[in-house]
């Protein structure tokens, strides 16, 4: 089976030198209970403990909230990695060779290279730019500044500031003298070609330098920043083969201790709000370096944290932006809350003019809920004075209020509203239903595609069930997969047997990979397969089914009941479609229409029977 990223040998060989049960003991208080451990989640709030591992399959699943996998998926979610850095992380705690980044190919052995003599400059250019900073007449100037906008000697130490000279040729000069290819310099954004082709200059010259990290604090970029008059007042490194600029967060690897150990995160715009944020006790905060906001930065986020705190700049442009940035976090799972910083300032320069504590205490720790936020930065749209504009505002506000999942959330906020405008709460609450009503109505049927897996209808969002309430072919769905993962004789039956005709989406996707695992020769293992998938949605269902304990029960007649029960379904679904049908006809007395679909059902009834 391909994942078309990390190779599968490379997978197998990390599983195999990685215990899950010490892995997760690491973070989780585990207790035995009988064939598995258990303790309380780490992805979600719990006082009773819901979170299990399974020492003899190797994966570990959630009650509570659903995550589950193995030992990679593992580390991903809780150390706020993509699924391939947690197994590069894993590879190197376990001290395998196993060529990440390098190859089966030339091309690939070249890129690798590459990447590895560009982390080598970026090192090499971040120490320069330091050195000259703190060590040379050339940088007295830069380091006055810093400490004119309040960022002392250790700051600079903390966060590797330096600063590139005025010259021309000071990092090229460097470069060539310890033979790194300038071309490829050029291609990673360290240097640029001069434009009649005669040779290369600096990048970065006269800025202030803020180096830019991975998360293993790996120098893969730098943001420069201007000291006077002059556009651009910032300039970050061009996108590279190191730097991707809407999945890289500032300060990421400095502030994920932190972040996970409160769960929270603080997001800035820049460098210098991050930093001055840093010294004021803010120590869980990052920045997207003045680029929008991405649907990958917020992905990263929830990997990392449940909640976030946006403390964009006060002024529209960053109001607009925080705004902006609601639904984008939230979509990935977040609890957001927007810090309103008054007077138009940045984070910087209110702790300028403010002091540390008042921007903690009257900023951070009074950001407003997302819906909050929603209904001030509306309401400057409106002439509030006017009776027409008000209860356009009330309407505009009982719609964002509607959207509100919590019952006691819509009460709060509806009480907020009509209080202050005097306005009938029963009236509010009769709209507010109105509008959740419609709503609902509109949304019950659609093309539900979140996932490049899903491409089916689909009837509103899927919704944890009990076992006994799920329907009878999800049911049968559940418990065939569950099979199917162990033994690939029963997974070969199925394949010849029904195919791709399961009925649930997922359930297609992971009977899918199962058919392409066991193609390839694999034997049955749940923390090989899953650990292939590389979806986290898949990975926390397919963790699900490997608890289900059928495997003793099940024998040829019960698989083919199970098969026969979800290649029903569909007819179900015709007959039921076609029932109705008949009844619209006969009520507008269409008799030939009526007979031909009475025709109908009568043969989808007999292949019910036969089936």
């Amino acid at each position: 089976m391909s994942n078309g990223r990390i190779p599968d040998h490379v997978i197998d060989a990390v599983l195999k030198a990685h215990d899950i049960v010490e892995v997760v003991g690491k973070y989780v208080h585990l207790t035995k209970q009988g064939h598995y451990l258990k303790g309380l989640c780490p992805f979600h709030s719990e006082k009773t403990p819901s979170f299990t591992v399974t020492p003899e399959k190797q994966i570990y699943h959630c009650y509570g909230c659903g995550a589950g996998g193995q030992v990679i998926r593992f580390v991903a979610e809780i150390e706020g990695l993509s699924f391939g850095q947690a197994v590069r992380k894993l590879a190197e705690e376990a001290n395998l060779q196993v060529g990440l980044g390098a190859s089966h190919t030339g091309a690939e052995t070249k890129e690798s290279k590459e990447r590895a003599k560009l982390l080598e400059a970026y090192e090499l250019a971040d120490k320069l730019y330091q050195y000259i900073l703190h060590n040379t007449e050339q940088g007295k100037a830069a380091k006055q500044y810093l400490m004119g906008r309040g960022i002392t000697g250790k700051l600079m130490e903390t966060f590797g500031i330096g600063y590139a000279p005025s010259r021309w040729d000071t990092l090229v000069n460097l470069l060539d003298k310890k033979q790194f290819p300038l071309p490829l310099m050029e291609q990673g954004g360290l240097i640029s070609a001069k434009q009649d082709g005669t040779g290369y200059v600096d990048k970065f010259r006269d800025r202030v330098m803020f180096p830019i990290r991975d998360w293993k604090g790996q120098t893969i970029a730098f943001g420069g920043r201007l000291m006077g008059d002059g556009q651009p007042k910032y300039l970050n490194s061009p996108e590279s083969m190191l730097f991707h600029k809407s999945r890289t967060l500032y300060n990421l690897h400095a502030s994920r201790p932190q972040i996970r150990k409160m769960q929270e995160i603080v997001l800035f715009e820049g460098y210098m709000d991050v930093i001055r944020s840093w010294d004021a006790g803010v120590t869980n905060g990052v920045a997207t370096m003045g680029t929008a906001l991405t649907p990958e930065h917020a992905e990263a986020i929830r990997r990392l944290a449940e909640r976030v705190t946006v403390a964009y700049d006060g002024d529209n442009a960053g109001q607009s932006a925080a705004y902006k940035s609601i639904p984008l976090l939230e979509n990935a799972g977040c609890q957001v809350k927007i810090a309103v910083i008054p007077g138009g300032m940045d984070p910087d320069e209110y702790i300028a003019n403010h002091g540390s504590e008042r921007f903690v205490r009257e900023v951070i720790e009074t950001a407003v809920p997302s819906i909050k936020y929603k209904l001030l930065y509306f309401r400057k749209n409106y002439r509030m004075q006017e009776d027409g504009e008000r209860l356009r505002y009330i309407q505009q506000a009982l719609r964002l209020i509607a959207g509100l999942t919590s019952p006691i959330e819509r009460e709060h906020y509806v009480k907020d509203l009509t209080s202050e405008f005097r306005y009938s709460y029963d009236s509010a609450m009769q709209t507010l239903n109105e509008i959740r009503l419609q709503t609902e109505k509109n949304s019950r049927s659609g093309d539900n595609k979140p996932n490049p897996w899903n491409n089916g209808m689909n009837d509103g969002k899927p919704r944890e069930q009990t076992p006994s309430m799920i329907p009878a072919y999800q049911f049968a769905e559940r418990q065939l997969l569950a099979v199917m993962m162990l033994d690939r004789d029963v997974s070969q039956y199925v394949e010849r047997r029904l195919g791709d005709e399961f009925n649930m989406e997922a359930h297609a996707a992971i009977a899918a990979y199962l058919y392409a695992y066991y193609a390839q020769g694999y034997e049955p293992n749940a923390s090989m397969f899953i650990g292939m998938l590389q979806d986290d949605k898949l990975e926390s269902l397919a963790s699900s089914l490997t608890l289900i304990d059928n495997r003793n029960g099940v024998n040829e007649a019960v698989i083919d009941d199970y098969i026969r029960e979800i290649k029903k379904y569909p007819l179900l679904q015709q007959l039921e479609r076609k029932r109705e049908e008949i009844k619209q006809a006969e009520r507008m007395g269409d008799i030939p229409r009526a007979l031909q679909l009475g025709s109908e059902i009568i043969s989808l009834e007999k292949q019910l029977k036969s089936s």
